[in-house]
């Protein structure tokens, strides 16, 4: 099968609110929102907050609302205490930047435990940085501080992307962008696909067959 960038990324249900419609279609369920200089800040009971970009949210949809029957209080209640932000952790950081760019998180995941281990300290042989191993040379291409985990992974993340878009026509896409990750698109030119280094086939044997197993255990309709 082959794949292509954007999998069906499903909303599940929850109180009122409102729904941030994202660039890749995805429909992010949240409280409330607010513009904070280029970035547009979402708000969720669960999360906290997280930070997109304003050119990644095609707009803002308010949700229907059907006020509960009033009841009658007999204690006065206080007024509830907002809880200070939750900020992103390594997980939610990968996961934000798969949906800012428009790829299956679970895909993203696979790549950063296979890159590093979701080590944002680890630092390879040949000088790779960071939880998707970024070279400094990438990352400096990338405009990014690789020792920074977010600007890492968004860096990563759209350095992937990009190598989904440029392979897309072949019908090897997926082995081609994780060996062009892996061992640098000028190996992918050289052998025409997945070069012959046992790393690197290691690599993406290991990413795509995860992510097989991942896809056969989703439900039909969420693939």
């Amino acid at each position: 099968m082959r794949h292509s960038l954007l999998l069906l990324l499903l909303c599940a249900p929850s109180a009122a609110g409102e729904y941030a419609v994202l660039e890749s279609g995805f429909r992010l369920k949240i409280d409330h929102h607010e513009r904070v200089g280029s970035q547009i800040r979402l708000f969720t009971t669960k999360d906290g907050f997280m930070d997109l970009p304003a050119s990644s949210v095609a707009a803002i949809e308010a949700e229907e609302f059907v006020p509960p029957e009033p009841v009658a209080a007999t204690v006065p209640i206080a007024a509830p205490v907002a809880a200070p932000p939750i900020q992103p952790n390594a997980k939610e950081l990968v996961r934000m930047a798969a949906i800012n760019h428009g790829l299956p998180p679970e895909f993203l995941d696979l790549v950063v435990n296979a890159e590093s281990g979701y080590r944002q300290d680890a630092i390879s042989s040949k000088g790779a940085i960071g939880m998707m191993q970024l070279m400094p040379q990438t990352a400096a291409a990338l405009k990014a501080d690789p020792h920074d985990p977010g600007q890492n992974v968004e860096a990563g993340t759209r350095y992937l992307r990009n190598l989904l878009v440029q392979y897309e026509n072949y019908p090897d896409q997926l082995r081609r962008a994780l060996a062009a990750y892996n061992a640098g698109p000028g190996a992918v030119q050289k052998y025409n696909g997945v070069p012959p280094y046992r790393e690197t086939q290691l690599y993406v044997e290991k990413i795509v067959g995860a992510y097989r197993r991942t896809l056969k255990q989703q439900p039909a309709d969420a693939r």
